[in-house]
């Protein structure tokens, strides 16, 4: 059965053909996209089995040559009485990208992934939630599952997590994981691994953990969690506060690893310059603290700051860019409300000593991964952030004026729930979905 796709992002209505019994009708920026569930899988691999096209045209600019006009339409905030900080924190005007995007899917022979990573070849390694590694190759075929990963603890929101080819892959064939692994007494935590790749691709060798969140907790949720490398070979980890209401608190205490980000060397060491070394009682690989469940980060192409993504409740997502010390806030300030409705603590949203985050969200976009976008293929997307989005689905596109955003765009949410998005070195951009396919997406 074949599935045909032609879509238009320009603010239009747009025709969806799925099979030959499926016909919906989507608009840019509605709060109702696609369905996921609709798209048909495959077993194995399927080149070219699918793809998407896309048309949209530009927005309006102000005259100081910033986008100017509404912003993405959302819905109603679920905190509706607070204030942002300062302009365009949240809600910054859309931007709809002037030429045509062609979607396709690679594989859809996937199971939960959750991580991936472009290996010299051109082929890419994907982490599956359940506790597998394979290799999907350019033609799509899926390899088996690479042996030689360590059980790991697969309830709620845990699993085999991110990845990240060492720096020095090319000679070391080192991998990095992070993971959530059982612990004692029932407990569980985020780990960071690292392990060589077989000469024949078909093992892990040496796998050795190189850091434990602690405390462990008896909790299946908020694990974070992503790595990114700087240009000092230093390794971020983002770890989440294991959302439990007396975990929570434990995001501002430096001397537990929940609700982090933590900054070590290859080995698992602490570098000197960690903002905490020298202080009592402190978990010296803590960079930042005070975050919730960050689930996406990034090195700036240009200033090699840290970016990072974080899940709030019922809204309050947000971007920040961690700085060594400060603090984010959680649970203490936040522009999300509890599940239930109510207030999270005092419901205040700032407090002197805490920083504010770079934009948020309200709904929120249930953020996973970040990537700045840098290549040939879109230059006019150099620069921006791009997001995968769990819900509702798709890509978040960011653009960025310095520090500040100054617009948004809502791209492929006819992929529904995409767990990681990442670049190739021709510029394409490529995502994984909670539909188990792996997408590339080139210009038209």
């Amino acid at each position: 059965m074949s599935t045909t796709k032609i879509l238009n992002l320009g603010g239009l209505s747009a025709m969806v053909l799925i099979g030959a019994s499926c016909l919906v009708s989507c608009r840019s920026g509605s709060t109702n996209p696609s369905q996921p569930g609709a798209l048909s899988s495959s077993s194995s691999s399927s080149s070219s089995s699918s793809s998407s096209t896309s048309t949209s045209s530009s927005s309006s600019n102000s005259s100081n040559g910033l986008p100017s006009g509404p912003p993405v339409n959302s819905g109603a905030p679920n905190a509706a009485n607070q204030t942002p900080a300062f302009k365009l924190q949240t809600r910054a005007p859309e931007q709809v990208s002037a030429f045509s995007l062609n979607a396709q899917i690679i594989s859809s022979g996937l199971s939960s992934p959750w991580g991936m990573a472009y290996l010299p070849d051109g082929r890419w390694l994907i982490t599956q939630r359940a506790g597998s590694l394979v290799i999907v190759g350019t033609d799509g075929r899926v390899s088996n599952a690479i042996t030689g990963v360590p059980e790991v603890y697969s309830g709620g929101q845990g699993g085999l997590l991110d990845l990240s080819l060492a720096p020095d892959f090319a000679s070391s064939r080192k991998i990095y994981f992070s993971y959530a692994e059982q612990r004692a007494e029932g407990k569980n935590g985020t780990s960071v691994a690292w392990a060589r790749l077989s000469a024949d691709e078909t093992r892990l060798e040496e796998w050795r953990v190189i850091f434990r969140q602690e405390p462990a907790w008896n909790s299946g949720l908020h694990f974070g969690s992503r790595l990114a490398w700087d240009k000092n070979g230093l390794l971020y980890v983002t770890l989440g506060e294991r959302s439990t209401l007396e975990s929570r608190p434990l995001a501002q205490d430096i001397n537990t690893h929940l609700g982090k980000v933590i900054r070590i060397k290859a080995d698992g060491s602490t570098p000197a310059d960690n903002p905490f070394v020298n202080t009592a009682n402190a978990k010296t690989e803590v960079w930042s603290y005070g975050h919730r469940n960050p689930q996406g980060a990034a090195i700036h192409p240009k200033t090699g700051a840290l970016w990072t993504l974080e899940h709030g409740p019922r809204g309050g997502d947000e971007v920040n860019h961690p700085e060594a010390g400060k603090n984010y806030g959680w649970p203490i300030i936040t522009y999300g409300i509890d599940y239930g409705g109510g207030p999270i603590g005092e419901g205040i949203t700032a407090k002197n000593g805490m920083e504010q985050p770079v934009y948020f969200w309200d709904p929120v976009i249930a953020p996973s991964d970040i990537v700045f976008y840098q290549g040939a293929l879109f230059p006019e997307w150099n620069g921006n952030l791009f997001i995968a989005s769990l819900n509702p689905g798709g890509i978040v596109r960011l653009v960025l004026n310095d520090d500040q955003v100054v617009a948004e765009e809502r791209l492929l949410r006819e992929w529904g729930r995409v767990r990681d998005v990442s670049l190739a070195p021709d510029g394409a951009l490529w995502l994984v979905n909670d539909s188990g396919q792996l997408v590339r997406t080139t210009r038209k």
